[in-house]
């Protein structure tokens, strides 16, 4: 099969259709596409915050990037908030320029494009899925607690008071900084702790990572001043949301998987 940045040879002009579509499922998990893809919602976020600061705004911020920057703070002071934004955008650029230079040839930017329409694609599918999951397993639990319209991922009673503006931009920050803390860091970290400390293998290890990482990521919705009142249904919602994002992690990479989170809260936010 041709290289993904080269025309295919006239010999192999007949099978292009195919090679371009295996061509895209393997570049778009690259690095040098998936990071810099993730890098317009980071840019966005703090752009709106920027905005809705200037304007006399609330001051909130997404309750992952909150962690992050506290457990920054503990080395970088004040200056902690900067940092976090810092270390995000070097890494995305250092680790996309690594693959980048592994893999010589000009971006494509329909293949942003095309990841773009994917991950709305998805946030449509994430509803849908995860909702009727959760319909189907509260009913095995009780027949009256299987209502669709309950377990959506509606933002809290002190956050749904906030403007669309400052809504929009929690969510853009969600997509972010909530795939960044619960998959890549927590879901990642413990499941190469398991495969080098535990022995465990690979698939026991990522499933278990990811059921662990799918609840805490469900119970941190519940937390802070902003947090959602605690509902069966709503957690049991989160709780497949965090496996569905999981899945989605490790056969689409970060970027897809960070642009359907935001965009499935944008679709909530909007509906």
């Amino acid at each position: 099969m041709p290289s993904p940045l080269r025309a295919p040879s006239p010999a192999g002009a007949a099978r292009a259709p195919r090679a371009t579509s295996q061509s895209y499922w393997r570049v778009s998990r690259a690095p040098r596409y998936s990071l810099l893809f993730a890098l317009p919602l980071l840019a966005a976020y703090e752009a709106l915050a920027a905005l809705l600061g200037r304007a006399g705004g609330p001051e909130v911020r997404n309750g992952a990037e909150v962690f992050l920057t506290g457990v920054i703070s503990l080395v970088a002071g004040a200056r902690a908030s900067a940092v976090v934004i810092g270390i995000v955008v070097l890494a995305c650029v250092a680790l996309a320029g690594r693959d980048w230079r592994r893999n010589r040839g000009a971006l494509r930017p329909r293949v942003f494009l095309v990841m773009l329409a994917e991950s709305a694609a998805l946030a449509m599918v994430c509803g849908l899925v995860v909702g009727t999951a959760t319909a189907r397993l509260l009913h095995a639990i009780g027949p009256r607690m299987a209502i669709l319209a309950a377990p959506t991922a509606a933002p809290g009673a002190a956050e749904a008071g906030f403007g669309l503006s400052t809504r929009l931009m929690l969510s853009l920050g969600a997509g972010l900084f909530e795939e960044l803390v619960f998959r890549v860091l927590l879901v990642g970290a413990m499941a190469l702790a398991l495969r080098r400390v535990l022995g465990a293998r690979p698939v026991t290890a990522g499933a278990v990572a990811s059921v662990v990482g799918a609840l805490v990521f469900s119970a941190a919705h519940y937390v802070g001043p902003y947090g959602d009142a605690l509902t069966l249904q709503s957690f049991v919602f989160r709780a497949l949301a965090g496996l569905f994002f999981s899945a989605l992690f490790m056969l689409r990479g970060f970027g897809i998987t960070a642009w359907t989170h935001a965009l499935y809260d944008v679709l909530v936010l909007v509906a």
